[in-house]
């Protein structure tokens, strides 16, 4: 398939690196920022534009894979020719599209990605469009890119946008955290690196639900006694560490 690509981000150059590997062809970059797409553009070998061109006639397809507030910013000017257009966003309806083109939809890949990164992680699609051809369009599309592909509505999806950042974006916050306070302490936060590896491991076999270990889940006082002494000149920490374990202790 022929594919213009707006945007010029993590998103959008992992997103282009990726379907040139499954054999589709990016055909223009266009970004806010001319000298990014020249970036991504050189790397693909393609013609490029900023906001104020249009879109490449030959494109089978346009991908809007920019920020969320800045889907709709300095498209209504362009011509899609209800050619398929779809954004990349977890939190924002597929509606936003419908004055752009009759054929519009949804092609969400549910990963955290960063274009600097040596590979390409295994990336599910979230897909959803206006009308059942669309929606059919873009499954038999992600499926030629991954092998987890789902039809998910707008809600569904908004909801698994928010659990994605309960388990990426606040787990990372919990490992830098942990990180200032090892360093703080004097303490090589490197030796917890094969326990996070393990725990991740695990929750591909069973249910989280399944697998909490630890003081909290024991009800073991005595050592979360211990522990909230060490947190004592750390009050941001502790307050974590109190409310993750009142969590844990009464779900």
């Amino acid at each position: 398939m022929k594919v213009v690509m707006i945007g010029s981000g993590n998103v959008a150059t992992v997103l282009s690196r990726l379907l040139i590997k499954n054999n589709h062809s990016i055909v223009q970059v266009i970004s806010r920022n001319i000298d990014h797409a020249r970036v991504l553009a050189d790397e693909l070998n393609v013609n490029y534009s900023d906001l104020t061109g249009q879109p490449d006639e030959s494109a089978d397809m346009i991908i809007l894979a920019v920020s969320d507030f800045a889907i709709m910013e300095g498209l209504p000017h362009m011509h899609f020719n209800n050619k398929l257009i779809v954004h990349t966003a977890g939190s924002v309806s597929k509606e936003v599209l419908k004055d752009l083109s009759s054929n519009y939809g949804v092609l969400y890949p549910l990963q955290s990605l960063v274009k600097d990164a040596a590979i390409i992680p295994e990336i599910p699609f979230l897909v959803d469009g206006n009308e059942e051809q669309v929606i059919a369009c873009l499954e038999d599309f992600a499926g030629t890119l991954s092998p987890i592909v789902q039809r998910v509505n707008d809600e569904n999806r908004l909801k698994l946008h928010a659990a994605a950042v309960i388990v990426s974006n606040f787990t990372n916050h919990l490992f830098s955290i942990a990180e200032k306070f090892c360093n703080t302490e004097n303490v090589d936060f490197n030796m917890l690196k094969p326990l996070i590896m393990e725990t991740a491991h695990r929750i591909q076999h069973a249910s989280p639900s399944q697998l909490q270990t630890g003081p909290a889940v024991r009800k073991d006082i005595q050592t979360l006694d211990k522990h909230l002494r060490i947190l004592v000149n750390h009050p941001k920490l502790r307050t974590t560490y109190l409310r993750l374990t009142d969590s844990i202790m009464n779900p």
